[in-house]
């Protein structure tokens, strides 16, 4: 390919193209319409792996660099480009989609053209918005997303779906709206709405945002735009609580979706542009963010402990992992930061796994109550083996994913502030608690409800959807250098941002101050890292 730049373009609106594609079949033709969307997800798949080699080990920038000029005035550029942090997420996003599409298979049987359309077009929205770099185009694919996910909870979800589907509606919006006002003042500003130009200029010229001796009014502000924002998508408590009933009332693709892709837009947004546009505010917020990330870790375990409701059982996990990266984020460490840019992966594998377990379970039973359960070993084996596995991947058992990222988090966080650390940690603990007491609920003891007997085990499209997610579970937990090496580059560069050229020396919070060279096992691969010994920030 001579301009390879194309890739971008082509991987963002494929998905579209294939949903035009399954608009003009007939909507009574369910066979083709499932065959043309698996087709057509699972192409994007094996086209976003062509980014691996295009995203060079140590490369600082962004690679495959696309500047278009779109609209004259205002000026706004079709920009996009990928670097360590994103890419992964590209292919986090599409591996999950024809994951959820073979999951879909025979649980959607209304509205089916109009489904797998909804659920192409959401698969449009994030690509785009993990490859923008203009705050416009960004802007856009954010919105874009809002509308295929909020029609998959309120057209295909269950009993309460439309009242879900609106306070996911009402919650995005309203940090969206937050984010407008920004992006728009970040413009006005600067005179572009270019990420990299925006940077530049704040790097060159701080004083836009005001005083360089410390974090100015106009800069809090900015970064609360664009952190709120973020903080709703994660979501980040107290602003969590549109989540469980989403998941619960969302379809088993929407959830896979929602948990393993959405809610990482959040951290995505605030390792791309609140640290490095806002670097005083974000350390004036960090300790608050940090407590709030913490509460949330501790919060989420417990109200999943007591769930009577599995499924919402693992959207309060999901509150609780994710707490984990915003700590692992707001530390400022190099470990840290890498074990939440591998968190986001690892939590969007294992916490789709599970969404995909959940679902299987309904579609056999119809019930999300775990009292309706009990000795499902027995008649189901198969799918109890994977149940367990994935479950114990979630709670962090080294050699699987979900070990290595809250390692490196944890470990990063504690050379920073280890009080930060010891706090988060009752949350590994609490997840064995919560996670292994439903396994036993769920799938050992006696058979107390008679159609339990007679449940069927997983069925051959089922054991392959969840052999690919254990294998890549696994894959994770034992290669995980191949992903650190990648995004050690990214996590660099944007801590390396958030200094400002004109600073005078004495403004500056030292970001890497001498270090200690030591050497660490990380799931299974001798990784060697780099230790700093820094105060608390």
């Amino acid at each position: 390919m001579n301009r390879p730049e194309l890739i971008l373009p082509i991987l963002t609106f494929l998905p579209a193209i294939g949903a035009i594609a399954v608009l003009v079949l007939r909507s009574d033709d369910f066979k083709f319409i499932r065959g043309m969307a698996l087709v057509v997800a699972t192409a994007e798949f094996l086209f976003s792996l062509l980014l691996i080699p295009r995203v060079p080990i140590g490369s600082s920038g962004y690679s495959l660099d696309l500047n278009v000029p779109w609209i004259t005035s205002p000026p706004i550029h079709f920009h996009m480009g990928v670097d360590g942090l994103s890419i992964f997420l590209v292919i986090l996003t599409t591996l999950l989609t024809p994951v959820s599409i073979l999951a879909s298979w025979n649980s959607i049987n209304h509205r089916v053209k109009e489904f797998f359309i909804a659920l192409l077009m959401l698969e449009v929205g994030v690509v785009g918005v993990f490859f923008s770099l203009d705050l416009f185009l960004f802007f856009l694919f954010w919105e874009i997303m809002l509308i295929p996910m909020a029609l998959l909870i309120g057209i295909w979800g269950h009993e309460r779906r439309i009242y879900a589907a609106v306070k996911f509606v009402l919650y995005t919006m309203a940090g969206s709206i937050l984010m407008l006002v920004g992006i728009l003042w970040l413009y006005n500003a600067t005179g572009t709405f270019d990420l990299v130009e925006i940077q530049r200029a704040l790097q060159t010229n701080p004083t836009i945002l005001g005083s360089i001796e410390g974090a100015s009014t106009t800069e809090i502000l900015l970064f609360l735009a664009f952190f709120v924002a973020f903080a709703i998508k994660v979501p980040l408590f107290p602003l969590h609580t549109w989540l469980p009933d989403a998941h619960v009332e969302a379809p088993t693709a929407g959830s896979v979706i929602l948990a393993g892709v959405l809610l990482k837009m959040g951290t995505y947004g605030m390792m791309r542009f609140c640290l490095p546009l806002f670097p005083l505010a974000s350390r004036k917020a960090a300790p608050y963010v940090a407590v709030l990330a913490i509460i949330g870790i501790i919060y989420g375990a417990l109200v999943a402990m007591v769930q009577p409701n599995l499924k919402k059982l693992v959207a309060y996990s999901s509150v609780s992992h994710l707490g984990f990266v915003v700590l692992g984020i707001f530390s400022f460490n190099a470990i840290a930061m890498q074990g939440a840019i591998y968190q986001m992966l690892a939590h969007g594998i294992t916490t789709g796994a599970l969404f995909l377990l959940v679902g299987m379970l309904y579609d056999r039973r119809h019930t999300f109550e775990i009292k309706q359960y009990g000795g499902l070993a027995t008649p189901m084996p198969r799918l109890s083996a994977f149940f367990l596995f994935v479950a114990l991947a979630s709670l962090g058992l080294p050699l699987l994913n979900g070990f290595v990222g809250e390692y490196l988090i944890l470990l990063g966080t504690y050379i920073v502030h280890w009080q930060w650390a010891a706090w988060a940690s009752t949350g590994v603990i609490l997840s064995a608690c919560y996670l292994l007491w439903s396994y036993q609920r769920v799938f050992f003891g006696e058979i107390t409800v008679e159609k339990n007997k007679t449940l069927p085990d997983a069925s051959e499209r089922e054991r392959f959807i969840l052999a690919i997610m254990s294998i890549v579970i696994l894959w994770m937990g034992i290669g995980s250098a191949f992903l650190t090496r990648r995004t050690a580059t990214a996590t660099d560069t944007i801590r390396k941002s958030m200094q400002r050229q004109q600073w005078p020396e004495e403004a500056i919070v030292p970001i890497a101050p001498p270090a200690a060279h030591t050497s660490a096992i990380v799931g299974g691969t001798n990784t060697s890292l780099t230790l700093e010994r820094s105060g608390n920030r």
